[in-house]
């Protein structure tokens, strides 16, 4: 049994460790902030194979965090997220009631289907949100469980149901800061932009050092675009990039505002970055995947489509 277990383990570890998933990005920094006692004995925990298992069934990723600090900085490809979903997969079939790694597998699909802008999007966020039914109904009060599942309502034009997962998640752990995020995220998909800094401030207080602050970072610029704020944007996009240079969406983003502004040259030299990560990366693929159905956002996205396109993204 041991042996199982260490097997199942590995291949979660693995599988962690290839992806850059929220959960290993928001467990990290969750860890991190709790304190030096935390952040100085993580690492010796893990140094003992005794206590991998263990770690990974009772605490999710916590662990495994700090296993993918370098993994996670070669940037988020789709290869990347194959091999991972297939680890997690692995996992799943050598311990059927690792609710955590099927979890997980869920998340890979988000993020491939939302956050690569996939032509399968749909496809993998239904899968993403059955697979999430199915742990709710074996664990109705998982709390990553319900914010995972908000990800995936509000990537399929349910954006209030999704605010309402947000705050279910909140309700069963309140140092959530992701949660936060994704609620002001789920305001910006609704056209009201203007909201989103109360919710990433608050993100960014319960965790300060967070290793997805990349990613809050940038849906603040992408807020200032909607609001017609372009100079603004574009200083959120640069800190985005400061914080983490190997997401690609962050190097089109720039790109589009600083094209908006009529900076033409540091546009196509900010997507000639983007395009060096996401060699795939179009405006037709950016045209299929809207959030919501909202007139609002749907104008403003447009926009930025615009500033895409003269700032040399290929139409595709």
């Amino acid at each position: 049994m041991t042996n199982f277990r260490n097997r199942c383990a590995r291949h979660w570890v693995r599988g962690c460790a290839v992806s850059s998933t929220k959960c290993s990005l928001y467990t990290l920094g969750h860890l991190r902030n709790r304190g030096p006692y935390h952040r100085e004995r993580a690492p010796l925990l893990i140094m003992h194979e005794h206590y991998i298992f263990y770690l990974v069934a009772l605490f999710g990723v916590i662990g495994i965090g700090w296993l993918v600090v370098v993994p996670m900085y070669k940037g988020w490809t789709p290869q990347y997220a194959a091999r991972a979903r297939g680890l997690f997969e692995r996992a799943v079939a050598l311990d059927p009631d690792n609710l955590e790694a099927t979890i997980w597998s869920a998340v890979v699909d988000l993020l491939v289907g939302v956050a690569h802008m996939s032509d399968d999007k749909a496809a993998l966020v239904a899968t993403a949100e059955a697979t999430l039914i199915k742990v709710l109904s074996i664990a109705p009060n998982h709390a990553a469980a319900h914010l995972y599942m908000a990800t995936a309502l509000m990537a399929s034009n349910r954006v209030a149901l999704g605010i309402a997962e947000c705050e279910r998640a909140l309700e069963l752990d309140r140092n959530l800061a992701e949660a936060h995020a994704q609620i002001g995220m789920g305001k910006f998909y609704v056209g009201r932009g203007a909201e989103i800094e109360p919710h990433m401030n608050e993100a960014f207080r319960l965790s300060p050092r967070d290793m997805f602050a990349f990613d809050w970072l940038m849906m603040i610029g992408f807020a200032k675009l909607q609001v017609m704020a372009d100079a603004e944007a574009v200083g959120w996009f640069r800190r985005s990039l400061e914080a983490n240079r190997n997401y690609p969406l962050a190097h089109f983003a720039l790109g589009a505002a600083l094209a908006l502004l009529g900076a033409r040259e540091e546009a196509r030299a900010a997507t000639k970055d983007g395009l060096a990560l996401d060699p795939t990366f179009t405006i037709r693929r950016y045209h299929l995947n809207p959030q919501s159905d909202d007139p609002t956002y749907l104008a403003r996205r447009e926009r930025v489509a615009e500033g895409l396109r003269m700032a040399g993204v290929p139409e595709g």
